[in-house]
């Protein structure tokens, strides 16, 4: 397969926008669905979520108050009892985002009638993004499963170690359905160590240098490397207001990417943490749009449930 310009950006950048991926009509569709699920989860009647003031997970049982910021992620969009999972499905196994996935890990499509043997590609994590209510939320500046606390000598390993030749063992991705302008990255961090400034700088730093904020308009999509120096800022809505911020935040894997059994180890755990492997092989977790989609889902489940897999970051 030979080079593309969405390659060489996210290789270049660590990101690439590409503007208009979807219709302003499956926008509306999708934004209508997800609408609906984060209503529900802010009821507390879904109970995968992520909550304010937490970054990571593991995340609480209940949902916290309104005025104490309450949600800002809604987990698990093709859970089996996930209403509106037929939309989401669709958008997450279209050819319009795996013919991306596959440019950007530099991988054939598979002929039509396939097993999961012949499948190069896992189903990974499918959540949404959404606005804190009430009060202002932000991530601190990270990488997704690297830690703050290694040595320059070790983060620079670990950065080789996921990008190995440049080639990643997912994209990862933030789907606008409405303006979002909510990811704020470093160019280029995805391939050095932090500099000194970056390594000793306020967790929350409004202007790292070379910063750069990412703006999405509905129907846009940014891919981007999970281990570029990144954070988010996500302003809030009013109480009981309309929604403001739905972003389609997904991943996808290539399986049987290069690594030893450590780095495998550390990429299932960058899944798995999230719980999505306590559902996957349940027997009304079919897709049901397509063959294709049940072999990433039986790569996925050929990963585990996740039992003892802990968790990437604290926070």
């Amino acid at each position: 397969m030979g080079q593309s310009p969405y390659l060489e950006a996210l290789q270049r950048d660590g990101f690439v926008v590409i503007p208009g991926l979807l219709t302003p009509e499956e926008v509306a569709e999708l934004r209508e669905a997800a609408t609906k699920a984060t209503k529900r989860t802010r009821k507390g009647e879904w109970p995968f979520f992520r909550t304010v003031p937490k970054q990571f997970p593991p995340w609480p049982k209940e949902v916290p108050p309104p005025e104490e910021g309450g949600i800002w992620g809604v987990q698990h969009l093709l859970h089996p009892e996930m209403p509106g999972r037929d939309k989401f499905a669709r958008f997450y196994f279209s050819d319009k985002v795996l013919r991306v996935v596959e440019e950007l890990l530099s991988v054939e499509r598979p002929s039509k009638s396939t097993s999961p043997d012949d499948e190069p590609l896992v189903m990974e994590l499918f959540n949404l993004l959404v606005a804190p209510e009430g009060k202002n939320f932000e991530l601190r500046w990270h990488r997704d499963d690297i830690p703050e606390t290694v040595s320059p000598e070790e983060e620079l390993k670990l950065l080789q170690a996921k990008s190995p030749n440049g080639r990643q063992s997912h994209a990862q991705y933030n789907l606008a359905l409405c303006p979002d302008s909510s990811l704020i990255a470093v160019p280029g961090s995805h391939r050095r160590v932090r500099t000194e400034t970056e390594r000793n700088a306020d967790p929350y730093e409004p202007n790292l240098p070379g910063q750069q904020v990412v703006k999405l308009n509905p129907g846009d999509a940014v891919f981007y490397d999970s281990n570029i120096l990144h954070r988010g800022v996500y302003a809030p809505k009013e109480i009981g207001g309309e929604e403001t911020r739905l972003t389609l935040h997904g991943s996808v894997g290539l399986k049987g990417a290069s690594g030893d059994d450590k780095d495998k180890k550390v990429r299932a755990t960058a899944v798995l943490q999230h719980g999505v492997g306590k559902w996957v092989d349940r027997e009304d977790a079919a897709l049901g749009v397509g063959e294709r989609a049940e072999n990433m889902r039986k790569n996925l489940i050929s990963m585990g449930r996740g039992d003892d897999v802990g968790y990437s970051l604290q926070g």
